[in-house]
């Protein structure tokens, strides 16, 4: 109470010797809509929690149902309609022979030449303009999904199209966007890159991100996103 009136809590920071203890208090905090957070010297972080965590976790351990139910319903967002196939490794072939004419159509838009996707990961400086472009805009929308999966609370590691990552649930928010956002960053950059060469690519790509997502209100819509995708916008 303050002031005679109710306060309301999304997130609890906490000391770290508070947040890593086992008391009646955290049991309550995880029953309730509170996310927790750890604060301490040099560092503060957030420990998944609340009500779209529980659902998220619930809809992740039903990996014959709820699970597969929620990566067809990303990957409707993404191309357009719902597919009618139930095999996660088909609907992964399906998006990525999509991603092929994505990529040469944008690149079209923009006037950029396009020899396809590349990408050297020992030596990603050695790519051309547009593959560079590419992997910076990437950079950034994962960014901005990392805040949007922070806000909600959910957990970043159940990912539902993702697995292998520490970061897949950031990473399929992140591909949400691939083609609205992550694409025309990159070769808006690229084409800007012939007429300004002495700005970097990575330079020119966090300024028309940093435009494009303030413009779009990106991080909002990713956070509407994660609450519509598990019930709760």
């Amino acid at each position: 109470m303050a002031n005679g009136k109710r306060l309301t809590a999304g997130v609890l920071f906490l000391g770290l010797a508070l947040a890593t203890a086992c008391c009646p208090a955290q049991v309550s905090i995880a029953d309730s809509a509170i996310s927790l957070g750890m604060v301490t010297a040099g560092y503060g972080g957030y420990m998944p929690g609340g009500d779209l965590a529980r659902r998220q976790v619930r809809c992740w351990s039903d990996a014959d149902g709820a699970r597969l139910s929620i990566a067809r319903r990303m990957y409707a967002w993404r191309l357009g309609e719902v597919l009618p196939h139930d095999d996660i490794a088909v609907l992964r072939g399906i998006e990525g022979a999509r991603m092929k004419e994505t990529y040469r159509l944008t690149a079209q838009r923009f006037s950029v030449p396009w020899h396809g996707r590349r990408y050297d990961r020992s030596n990603p400086g050695a790519d051309d303009v547009p593959n560079q472009a590419i992997n910076h805009a990437a950079t950034a929308v994962e960014a901005a999904a990392t805040i949007a999966v922070t806000a909600t609370a959910t957990v970043p590691q159940l990912g539902f199209i993702h697995e292998d990552s520490g970061q897949a649930f950031v990473l399929d928010i992140a591909d949400l966007y691939r083609d609205s956002v992550t694409l025309p960053v990159a070769f808006r950059a690229a084409a800007r890159a012939v007429k300004e060469p002495n700005r970097s690519i990575d330079r020119l790509v966090r300024q028309i991100a940093g435009e494009t997502f303030r413009r779009d209100e990106v991080i909002p819509g990713m956070i509407e996103k994660i609450k519509e995708l598990f019930g709760a916008a």
